[in-house]
């Protein structure tokens, strides 16, 4: 089975999941991709930029498969006679409707939001099935649909919704977990907080180092990690927490090789989570799988990555809540996360999912 599959956006976690499908599938993938960069020019000028690579194909695939970053129906529209009759199956990683905007950002101020999300509803409206990274997502676009299409003045859509849903299921992440496994903690010392998202308000950074100046005014002992990629300007906090900070730092920056980035998430025990904006949360499924204790937000994606029996202990809903948690892990002097998390989570390995995809992808080229 010939897969191509379209990534606009060609950077970071989209880069790492397309990778890893690729080398881990049993099916000839072709990537066809775009610079990581620009992601909202992506979002309209990607399809023209990568139906042209597909004109260049000597062949025709037996299966498209584009993520969300894609304008799909447009795409679609220039390739018509190449790809007439193939199945197109679409992957979203995030979607611009329930995604909340940087406030500094000025398509708001310009109400030009809207754009984004509906490209997001045309292409999944494409697509011959529609994937979720989380069960969360899933419920959460289909959820907020509704309500983004009453607010256009006419031939809204609406009678389109049961059958998007009626194509749309969940294929989780797949990650490169394995790799992360081993045992390089530091030292006897203090436990070490992590950090390991990226450097960009919904992840919750100004909550985080809150809380950690918080522990640090009474004298909580801990030491730190700061992890992540950092795509344009960080956040002030950043720059403020690593001088406030510096004496709890062993760490601080983005991690040049995955050698790096799992020797750091070994060396770390507890991960506070202050996300606003997680559909999947991979940064937080891989260091709950390198063995740190999560202490994670009620909500979004994360209830999802622990069984139901120990979602009541590592789980908080108030900002109270996370430092209580935090403090009382941080007083005992030593913090270790039983095995049976990162036995939990490790079903997100490509060595699962890939087969998973691979069966399901099958499917659909079937008549």
């Amino acid at each position: 089975m010939k897969i191509f599959l379209f990534e606009p956006f060609f950077s970071g976690s989209h880069r790492q999941w397309a990778e890893g499908y690729q080398a881990h599938s049993a099916h000839e993938v072709t990537l066809m991709t775009l610079p990581g960069r620009h992601w909202k020019w992506r979002m309209f000028g990607g399809a023209p930029a990568l139906a042209e690579q597909l004109r260049k194909q000597d062949e025709r695939p037996d299966l498209i498969l584009a993520t969300d970053m894609l304008d799909l129906a447009g795409f679609l529209g220039q390739v018509r006679h190449q790809v007439h009759g193939v199945p197109v199956a679409l992957y979203f990683h995030e979607n611009q409707l329930t995604y909340p905007w940087s406030p500094t950002d000025e398509d708001v101020k310009e109400q030009r939001d809207r754009h984004y999300a509906y490209l997001n509803f045309t292409s999944a409206l494409a697509a011959d099935a529609v994937f979720f990274n989380s069960n969360y997502h899933r419920k959460a676009f289909l959820e907020a649909l509704p309500g983004f299409l009453r607010a256009f003045p006419d031939t809204r859509g609406l009678s389109h919704l049961p059958g998007l849903a009626a194509k749309s299921e969940v294929l989780h992440l797949g990650l490169p977990l394995r790799a992360l496994k081993g045992d390089a903690r530091p030292v006897a010392g203090p436990p070490v907080i992590l950090w390991n998202h990226r450097w960009e308000y919904d992840k919750g950074p100004l909550d985080f180092f809150q809380l950690l100046f918080r522990l640090q005014t009474e004298g909580l002992p801990f030491r730190l990690i700061v992890l992540g990629e950092n795509y344009r300007g960080a956040p002030p906090i950043f720059a403020e927490a690593k001088a406030r900070l510096s004496a709890h730092i062993l760490h601080w920056g983005y991690a040049e090789s995955r050698q790096d980035y799992a020797r750091l998430l070994q060396q770390a025990d507890l991960l506070p989570v202050t996300s606003r904006q997680d559909f999947f949360g991979g940064s937080v499924v891989e260091a709950i799988h390198a063995g740190c204790y999560p202490i994670l937000p009620d909500r979004l994606a994360f209830p999802e990555h622990l069984t139901a029996a120990d979602r009541q202990q590592y789980l908080y809903t108030t900002a109270e809540e996370l430092y209580q948690k935090t403090k009382t892990l941080l007083e005992k002097g030593s913090v270790s996360a039983p095995s049976q998390l990162s036995d939990f989570v490790a079903r997100y390995d490509w060595s699962i999912l890939a087969g998973a995809y691979d069966k399901r992808f099958v499917q659909l080229i079937q008549p």
